[in-house]
């Protein structure tokens, strides 16, 4: 609860964490010359999330600094000789170690991850995708010829201009003879802010370009396999207007099934990395465009390079993952069409079995009608014996009566009696079934 001109009001439970939302990762000014190395790694759980934000606690302590809260996203600190900034992101942290350049050697002989402890770096979990050293020269260092090719191994060095000619960035996109990518920075009049934006925005960038061609492997490897089953699907459709059993539809369903079972297996492993891929592929976008470079003759600017060679690894992914959407599609249209023919066949069937039962119902019923005449016939038979035995005990002579006129007489009685007592019965037994159903 909070009081505002006297008036209580309860507090959202997050209000604060929104409010911190947009100072969780600062910009920090940076002073120049200064070196940097920066790691970022990819983590399967967030069990090794936290565990990169122990290892910075044990940093901490080894140096007799107070460390990060446990549930800490962003770390950012200096360590005397160094200065590190930490961060926890969604799928991968990120490690940034900071010092200012020496006065002598050549760029990159020593570098600032070099300062921390071997023994701690080895305990570092996750698998390490992002790894460069940068350099950032207030026009103390050569940028000829000979010095570029010597600073990046004879790679061919993209090269732009930025803040109005006030820096230029290079770098060569490449790993480097000890396993790290290389980045410079050469400014005249950047202030220690514009620096400090730039340098991440740099980082940032490489980070992102790098986590947004994740799917590109993937979706190379799954492509293949699409091919395989997008025929596989040509060739069922061909076959189904040739199937006429139902036992041969019901073949062709079960490859369907099997095609798209292995189909959604696809969709599931990719469909993460697609979108994240999406994610860090409008990052990457965002920053290029913040850079705000300028070209500069003779070279290839980083933007041109970067969307020369990206764009087509990201459009890779999205026709990969356009194509198992339509390939989904059109196995659910086949899977209804061949489940509505085995349907259709089962329903004649069904029809032909039903027809044969009323042939046999019919031919029941005429049976029972046929023994039901012969059952009549049967008891009128005994009945009539019963009735002679019954005459001859009786003294029908006495009485002015013939016995066998008398039995003769009773036959039609008996017969119309029996009948209509039978009929009785059979009605009375279809009534009550009627009735039950």
């Amino acid at each position: 609860m909070s009081k505002n001109g006297g008036i209580e009001y309860q507090l959202h439970p997050m209000r604060d964490t929104l409010y911190n939302e947009l100072h969780i990762r600062p910009f920090h000014a940076m002073a120049s010359p200064q070196q940097i190395t920066h790691l970022a790694a990819c983590c399967g759980n967030p069990e090794a999330l936290q565990k990169s934000c122990d290892l910075v606690s044990e940093l901490c302590k080894r140096y007799e600094i107070n460390p990060p809260p446990s549930d800490a996203v962003t770390f950012y600190q200096n360590f005397g000789n160094f200065t590190i900034n930490w961060e926890r992101h969604v799928e991968f942290y990120s490690l940034t170690i900071m010092q200012p350049a020496p006065s002598q050697g050549k760029p990159f002989e020593y570098t600032a991850v070099d300062l921390l402890p071997s023994d701690w770096l080895k305990q570092l979990p996750g698998e390490v995708l992002a790894a460069f050293h940068m350099i950032i020269d207030n026009q103390q260092l050569s940028y000829d010829e000979h010095a570029l090719s010597h600073n990046f191994e004879g790679h061919p060095v993209m090269m732009s201009s930025a803040y109005g000619g006030k820096t230029q960035i290079l770098t060569a996109f490449k790993l480097h003879g000890d396993g790290y990518g290389r980045f410079m920075i050469c400014h005249n009049g950047m202030s220690t802010l514009q620096t400090g934006r730039l340098t991440r925005r740099l980082i940032d960038l490489e980070t992102y370009r790098l986590l947004s061609l994740l799917s590109l492997p993937i979706a190379k490897r799954i492509s293949p396999q699409l091919l395989i089953m997008d025929k596989q699907m040509a060739d069922i459709l061909n076959l189904v207007a040739e199937q006429k059993t139902a036992s041969s539809e019901r073949q062709l369903l079960e490859k369907i099934t099997t095609i798209e079972a292995q189909l959604e297996t696809y969709r599931a492993e990719t469909t993460q990395r697609f979108s994240a891929t999406q994610a860090y592929h409008q990052l990457v976008k965002d920053r290029l465009e913040r850079i705000n470079e300028e070209k500069i003759d003779g070279h290839l600017s980083i933007g041109e390079f970067i969307n020369r060679r990206l764009n087509p690894a990201l459009r890779t992914c999205e026709s990969v993952q356009q194509w198992m959407e339509d390939l989904s599609k059109r196995i659910e249209r086949a899977s209804d069409l061949m489940r509505t023919r085995v349907n259709l066949n089962l329903q004649e069937q069904n029809q032909s079995q039903l027809s044969a039962m009323n042939r046999r119902s019919r031919l029941q019923f005429r049976l029972q009608e046929t023994v039901e005449g012969l059952s009549i016939a049967a008891i009128s038979y005994y009945s009539v014996g019963l009735l002679s035995y019954l005459f001859k005990g009786l003294p029908l002579e006495q009485w002015g009566l013939n016995n066998n006129v008398l039995l003769a007489c009773s036959i039609p009685v008996v017969l119309t009696t029996i009948w209509y007592v039978t009929r009785r019965i059979k009605r009375r037994l279809i009534q009550d079934q009627e009735i039950k159903a």
